[in-house]
């Protein structure tokens, strides 16, 4: 069995959290959550977070909206929504649970 297998599925798993919480702070662009993402060393390309934020979108956990830019193309913007804000909370919740109990786990020595 190989470590980086468990590694890859403990990041996925942590995704969703980190995405929507960079949405639930302010309207966001979808390079700059890559950004963000792999400035903390959450490595992402964009055959990961289109579909993650399709998935969100769908869901209701987060809308969007197009802005002309000066430069280009318009630009997605994400947004989260009440519905998103509460799943994000929740979230939140066991985010907190999980790391007080792989911490005392973690902590204790033989």
């Amino acid at each position: 069995m190989k470590a980086s297998n468990t590694q890859i599925q403990m990041r996925k798993g942590l995704l969703e959290y980190c995405i929507l919480h960079i949405i639930s702070r302010e309207e966001v662009y979808a390079s700059d959550m890559m950004e963000e993402l792999k400035d903390a060393n959450l490595i992402i390309v964009e055959g990961t977070l289109y579909p993650l934020l399709n998935r969100l979108k769908h869901a209701g956990l987060v809308s969007y909206r197009w802005i002309e830019s000066e430069s280009g193309p318009p630009r997605k913007y994400y947004s989260i929504t009440e519905i998103g804000i509460a799943f994000l909370r929740e979230l939140s919740e066991t985010w907190k649970e999980l790391d007080k109990s792989v911490n005392c786990i973690l902590s204790k020595t033989s």
